[in-house]
């Protein structure tokens, strides 16, 4: 059994955050990653041609911002070698595969103890090891594991489907009717991916959106420093309708409510456009309603429509995980795996654990989880030694 003051649980940007805090405050901490890299989501499971939705400076982790020289909106690519100078300059040591099974407060030690396989080993024999902690960091993240939403027919369909996650990009589908399930920005943007790559592309949007440009989006959050956001979302809403016009015509309803009121009570962000919607109202990329069920190669539509489709792509979203291994805790994690406690309080549970990457505010909210869970543990380590 190894005992540390603070084990973190993942080691996305959410992870690295909170344990560079903790190692610039000299507090001793063990990164967990199930995974045999770190941020494997941006390594191992983002689409080539994905970039930073938000301007480079509300996107940086603490103690570290982007290179003068990086482009506004940072690349896959760029946002990856911008971690790996992170871990390096931190001294983030994260321990590789190293799946957590289960964690439980002891009430008597005052203390957390962690199960953990640890996958590294050789032989196919797989060793089980045990951390005990005075903390505990949630750093897992809301999209921890991919959904696919249960539709009738889709285990007997006869193309290829695949989760968003799994998406790289659209080569092996020239040429082929490819159906992408979802409106969210990967949604959006793999369909846009995927026409110009020559597929015959159809998208299914069955809620209403907001769409944006990234430049409205920076704006946006510039004018949030001094404007109230329903003031923001006015000015935003009256933008996108003098650039758009009525996309409801073309099947993109808008939500009644603005889009950064809907992100700061839902957690749902606008659609930022990178060049689907030209394609939509030019009739290139086809907007479907809602699945009703598959029946062989064919989709069935809930407006009656029957259309055959290749593949499908479901960019349906994430899930957390935490509810796999987190024993009890109920007061600080509900059953779905997310925090009780609303934003801004909701990266502090009780028993000392805490929770980063949990708020839907992209990286920033990252920045300030690490920031405010890392001063709070040095707090109560230096009062409890005084």
């Amino acid at each position: 059994m190894e005992e540390t003051m603070v084990v973190i649980v993942g080691a996305g940007p959410a992870g690295l955050a909170t344990s560079a805090c903790l190692n610039r405050l000299a507090i001793p901490n063990i990164v967990l990653e199930r995974e045999d890299c770190y941020a494997s989501l941006w390594k191992k499971r983002s689409y080539d041609r994905l970039k930073l939705h938000l301007a480079k400076q509300f996107c940086h982790l603490p103690y570290m911002d982007f290179p003068p020289n990086a482009p506004t909106y940072v690349p896959k690519k760029g946002f990856i070698d911008y971690l790996d100078n992170y871990v390096s300059h931190f001294g983030i040591t994260p321990r590789y595969l190293r799946s957590v099974e289960s964690v439980i407060y002891d009430s008597d030690a005052a203390k957390w103890q962690i199960v953990v396989k640890n996958m590294t080993t050789t032989n196919n024999v797989i060793e089980t090891e045990m951390y005990t902690s005075r903390f505990l960091v949630v750093a897992s993240g809301e999209n921890s594991q991919g959904t696919i939403p249960d539709i009738d027919g889709l285990d007997s369909y006869g193309g290829e489907y695949i989760h968003s996650n799994q998406y790289e990009n659209g080569r092996k589908f020239r040429g082929k009717d490819v159906l992408v399930v979802g409106c969210g920005n990967s949604g959006m943007e793999i369909a846009y991916d995927l026409w110009n790559w020559g597929a015959n592309t159809s998208i299914v949007v069955r809620n209403p959106v907001h769409v944006l440009t990234k430049e409205m989006v920076k704006m946006a959050m510039i004018m949030s420093q001094y404007l109230p956001c329903k003031a923001v979302d006015k000015i935003t809403v009256a933008i996108s309708r003098l650039k758009y016009g009525k996309l409801s015509k073309y099947g993109i309803r808008m939500p009644t409510k603005g889009p950064f009121h809907l992100k700061e009570t839902t957690g749902r962000s606008p659609v930022i456009d990178v060049g689907t919607i030209s394609k939509i109202r030019s009739g290139e990329i086809k907007v479907l309603l809602g699945m009703e069920y598959i029946k062989d190669n064919e989709v069935v539509f809930t407006n009656g429509a029957t259309v055959q489709f290749d593949a499908i792509v479901f960019a349906t979203g994430y899930k957390s995980t935490v509810r796999n291994w987190l024993k009890g805790s109920y007061e600080s994690f509900d059953e779905n795996g997310m925090p009780k406690k609303s934003f801004p309080y909701h990266w502090k549970g009780g028993n000392g654990i805490y929770n980063a990457g949990f708020s839907r505010r992209g990286l920033q909210g990252i920045s300030n989880d690490a920031q405010n869970i890392a001063n709070d543990i040095y707090t109560n380590v230096t009062a409890a030694l005084s």
